[in-house]
């Protein structure tokens, strides 16, 4: 992860926090026509696929579909809804660093715009995956409280020396998470409402392996960041998310150091699984059927 010196060198006015102006005027028109052709391709593939805490929240905050958001402003919207904020940076931050901002209620995003060579992939989270993938999520004040509690344990787990096991957690959480719902199966996870192709895979592929949440099943559950996922964790709701998740780990943590760890695509004879026949999933519709 690149040091604060290293990003000095491009963004001399960085602060300890990681933070830097936006400097919104500096968008050249070809990044904003960048922005305006990746939210338009999913906005229309998140018809029917995304939650619909999410989809309030892109209404709410009225994120521009034409171009970068003014992270300033989009704050004071975010601000009024759930108290939390946007703070640029260049690009990814100390785990320390990233753990303060969410405790504090503030969601570190990426200034920068993916190239045009990068549309479908990109390994570092741009604006847009920042943005239009994480943002409308924290309108929805029990996800808000969620990662705000995420963060305060994160600087636990690391002075514990047990950050991969609640890495684990906000992957299949915050990044790649599923929601089962009236609506049917639905999309959260930022890593998903993000990709044109994850947003189909993650629904409709008979791949990959659609679990019901458990805690310490999750934290168990290693993850891979370069291919599609083998496993989605499933919550019924984000009341349910928060409060199993709302606990002291240090019990958890002690279970954690003695067990297995699980591969990716590992499926357990426990496991609660969610078949494509209890989805009740139609492309396309916001209805159940």
């Amino acid at each position: 992860m690149p040091a604060l010196e290293t990003y000095r060198v491009q963004w001399p006015e960085i602060r300890a926090d990681f933070t830097v102006d936006q400097k919104w005027d500096s968008y050249l028109p070809a990044e904003h026509d960048r922005w305006r052709g990746l939210f338009e391709r999913q906005r229309k593939l998140l018809d029917g696929r995304a939650c619909k805490e999410f989809v309030d929240g892109l209404r709410q905050l009225e994120i521009d579909p034409g171009q970068i958001p003014d992270f300033s402003r989009l704050s004071d919207a975010l601000s009024r809804l759930t108290r939390w904020s946007v703070v640029p940076v260049p690009g990814l931050v100390p785990d320390d660093v990233f753990f303060d901002h969410l405790a504090n209620r503030r969601f570190p995003a990426g200034c920068f715009i993916r190239r045009a060579d990068q549309l479908d992939y990109i390994e570092e989270p741009d604006v847009f995956h920042d943005v239009f993938g994480h943002v409308p999520m924290l309108a929805h004040p029990v996800f808000a409280d969620y990662l705000e509690a995420y963060g305060k344990g994160g600087r636990r787990a690391l002075a514990l020396n047990k950050l991969p096991n609640l890495a684990r957690l906000y992957w299949y959480t915050v990044e790649f998470g599923l929601i089962q719902n009236a609506e049917g199966l639905r999309i959260y996870g930022s890593g998903i409402v993000s990709s044109a192709t994850e947003s189909i895979y993650a629904l409709e592929s008979t791949s990959p392996n659609r679990l019901h949440f458990d805690l310490e099943r999750v934290m168990r559950t290693k993850y891979r960041i370069d291919d599609f996922q083998e496993t989605y964790f499933v919550v019924t709701s984000f009341d349910e998310l928060f409060e199993t998740t709302y606990q002291d780990f240090a019990g958890l943590y002690e279970r954690l150091s003695r067990g297995p760890a699980y591969e990716p695509g590992t499926v357990l004879p426990t496991d609660r699984i969610h078949n494509k026949g209890d989805r009740h999933y139609v492309a396309g519709s916001h209805a159940a059927v």
